[in-house]
C-alpha cells in the first residue's frame, strides 16, 4: 500500500507512525504492530498508532524520528508493508513461561530495547517475567554483560579502576562526594558515574551539581580522571548501559525492582571497574530489613562480580536514620563540603565514608584502610583533591559551604515532649523533602536537628523544612502532618505511640541506582 506523508510535530522514544483506522484494517495491522516504510532505497521500521479522524484515509502521520530517517516531505508517497515483530519476542514469551534464557537470547532482547524495537508493553512483559520467575546467575551475568556492551565504555590509561555503589533508601547519603576525593588523593583511579534521584530527595549527581557541572561527555570525563584520578559525574550524560533507563521506566510505576543486580553491575562493567565496594543499607524503612537479607544480596553481588571479572566486597551499613543532617541537594552538598573542608562533622557520616573507603584501600593491599581514609580527610589532603576535581569539572574550587544557596522558605518542627529520640523514619523524611521540592529545587529539603539517641527537651527543634516556593513548603507541611517522622519518648517509657483505629497505609517504593 502507498500512502501520502503527513509529517507530525511529535517526538517519541521509538519510531512511530499514525494510520487511519480504515487503512490499518485493510493492511491487517493493529495498534503497536510494526510496519516497514520505504522510499526508494531508504527504509524504516516503525510502531503503529491508529486514529479515526486525526489522520485521513490514504495518509500516514510520521513522528519526527521516522521523518528524519527516510527523509520525506509533506505529500510524498511511501510504500507501507506490515512486518513481523523482532525475534527477541520469542525469548520474551519463553521467559513469560518461566523458562531459562541463554546469553544470545538475552543479548537479542537488550539490543532490541536499546534500538527501540520493542514497545513499552513488550518491555513491561519482559520485566514482569523477570519479577515473577526470577533469574539464575547465568541469566544475571548475561544480562549485565549485554547491558554494558550496548552502551558507552570508559577506559583509562591507568589500568586498575575502583568504584563504589550504594543500594539506596537512606536519606542524606552524601558519602560518594567525600569518598571519591579520599581515594583519588591516594593516587587510585575512581571514575564515579552516578544517578540522579529516582525516588530519593537527591542522587549523587544532584548533590554534586550544586558545586560543579556533572553533564560531562566521555572525552571530558577521561580528561578529568587522567588529571585528578577521579570524577563525580552523571552517568546518564554518557549513555552507560542505556537499556537500564528503559527498564527503570517500567519498574518504577510497577514498584518492582527485578533488575537490581544487572542494573548496578552493568554500569560498573561499563566504566571498567576492577574493584567495587557495595554499600547495602540495612534496617527498618530501607530495601533490606535484616542483616540476613543484606548478606544474601551481598553474596549475589560477589558471585556476579566474579562472573564479570570484577572483585566485589559488600558492607551492610546502618540504615535506620538519615546520614548526617542535610537531606536535599544543596543541604547535602553544604554538609559534605563542610565535613571535607574541616575534616570533622557528623560521626555517622565520617564513619561510613571512611569504612567504605577503607575497603577500597585494602583491595589495593593497604593495611588499616579505614585509618588511612580518616587521615586523608583530617589532613586536608582529600579537600585539596575535591577542589581540584570541582575545578576540572568546571566549578569554582574556592566555593565555601555558605556559598551554596538553600531555600529561603523555612519552618521549624518542634517537639511537644521531653525525652529521647528512639527512632527516625527514613521514608517519611524522604517524602517530606520531596514534597518541599527536592531534588528539582536544589535548595529544598530537610535539616535534622536531632538524631537517634539525642536528648530532647519540650520545645526543641527536631527538624527544619526548607523550600524555594511557599506553596511547596505548605505542601511539605501537609505531608508531614500525616507521617511519623521521629519518635520521642521518656527514657523508660514503654509506650512510644498509640495506634489509631484506622490509618491510611501507603507503601513507599524505594528505587535508586
Amino acid at each position: 500500500m502507498f500512502l501520502k506523508v503527513r509529517p507530525l510535530e511529535f517526538e517519541s522514544r521509538r519510531p512511530t507512525v499514525i494510520l487511519n483506522s480504515q487503512d490499518a484494517d485493510s493492511m491487517g495491522v493493529k495498534a503497536l504492530d510494526r510496519i516497514e516504510l520505504s522510499v526508494g532505497s531508504r527504509k524504516a521500521v516503525a510502531m503503529v498508532n491508529v486514529a479515526e479522524h486525526f489522520i485521513q484515509q490514504g495518509e500516514i502521520g510520521l513522528y519526527g524520528e521516522v521523518d528524519d530517517k527516510i527523509d520525506v516531505r509533506m505529500g510524498d508517497r511511501v510504500k507501507v508493508t506490515p512486518c513481523a515483530p523482532p525475534e527477541s519476542m520469542a525469548a520474551i514469551r519463553k521467559k513469560l513461561s518461566g523458562n531459562v534464557l541463554n546469553a544470545p537470547e538475552i543479548k537479542g532482547i537488550v539490543d532490541d530495547v536499546v534500538r527501540n524495537r520493542l514497545s513499552d508493553v513488550e518491555v513491561t512483559a519482559f520485566v514482569t517475567a523477570l519479577y515473577n520467575h526470577g533469574m539464575i546467575m547465568s541469566e544475571v551475568s548475561a544480562l549485565s554483560s549485554a547491558m554494558a556492551a550496548t552502551g558507552a565504555r570508559l577506559r583509562f590509561s591507568k589500568k586498575t579502576t575502583y568504584d563504589k555503589h550504594s543500594i539506596g533508601g537512606v536519606a542524606g547519603d552524601k558519602t560518594s562526594m567525600m569518598l571519591v576525593p579520599i581515594i583519588a588523593s591516594s593516587g587510585m583511579v575512581i571514575p564515579k558515574t552516578s544517578s540522579r534521584a529516582i525516588t530519593s530527595p537527591a542522587g549523587t549527581a544532584d548533590r554534586v551539581e550544586c558545586l560543579c557541572p556533572v553533564n560531562l561527555e566521555i572525552e571530558e570525563i577521561k580528561r578529568v580522571v587522567e588529571k585528578t584520578n577521579g570524577c563525580l559525574v552523571w552517568g546518564g550524560a554518557v549513555d552507560l548501559a542505556p537499556a537500564d533507563d528503559a527498564f527503570i521506566r517500567v519498574e518504577y510505576p510497577l514498584s518492582i525492582d527485578p533488575l537490581l543486580l544487572p542494573s548496578v553491575m552493568s554500569k560498573k562493567k561499563a566504566v571498567g571497574a576492577n574493584y567495587v565496594v557495595i554499600d547495602i543499607p540495612t534496617g527498618r524503612g530501607v530495601k533490606f530489613k535484616t542483616i540476613a537479607e543484606a548478606q544474601d544480596i551481598g553474596r549475589k553481588f560477589i558471585e556476579l562480580g566474579k562472573n564479570l571479572d570484577i572483585r566485589v566486597e559488600c558492607a551492610s551499613t546502618f540504615g535506620e536514620q538519615p546520614i548526617g543532617h542535610g537531606i536535599g541537594p544543596a543541604l547535602e552538598a553544604r554538609e559534605a563540603l563542610m565535613t571535607i573542608k574541616y575534616g570533622k562533622g557528623q560521626p555517622d557520616l565520617i564513619n561510613k565514608v571512611c569504612h567504605l573507603a577503607g575497603v577500597l584501600f585494602e583491595f589495593r593491599g593497604i593495611r588499616n584502610g579505614e585509618e588511612k581514609a580518616l587521615r586523608a580527610l583530617r589532613s586536608g589532603k582529600a579537600d585539596r583533591k575535591f577542589r581540584q576535581i570541582i575545578s576540572e569539572q568546571g566549578g569554582n574550587p574556592k566555593i565555601r559551604p555558605e556559598d551554596i544557596p538553600v531555600g529561603d522558605r523555612r519552618c521549624q518542627i518542634k517537639s511537644n515532649l521531653s525525652g529521647k529520640v528512639w527512632w527516625v523514619n527514613n521514608k517519611a523524611i524522604i517524602q517530606v523533602a520531596r514534597a518541599a521540592g527536592a531534588p528539582f529545587d536544589q535548595g529544598a529539603g530537610v535539616l535534622l536537628h536531632k538524631k537517634l539517641n539525642s536528648r530532647v527537651k519540650r520545645g526543641d527543634v527536631l527538624l527544619e523544612v526548607y523550600a524555594e516556593q511557599g506553596y511547596k513548603l505548605n505542601r511539605a507541611l501537609e505531608v508531614l502532618k500525616g507521617l511519623n517522622t521521629m519518635g520521642v519518648a521518656k527514657e523508660h517509657e514503654m509506650v512510644l505511640a498509640e495506634i489509631p483505629e484506622e490509618e491510611e497505609h501507603r507503601q513507599y517504593f524505594v528505587m535508586e541506582r
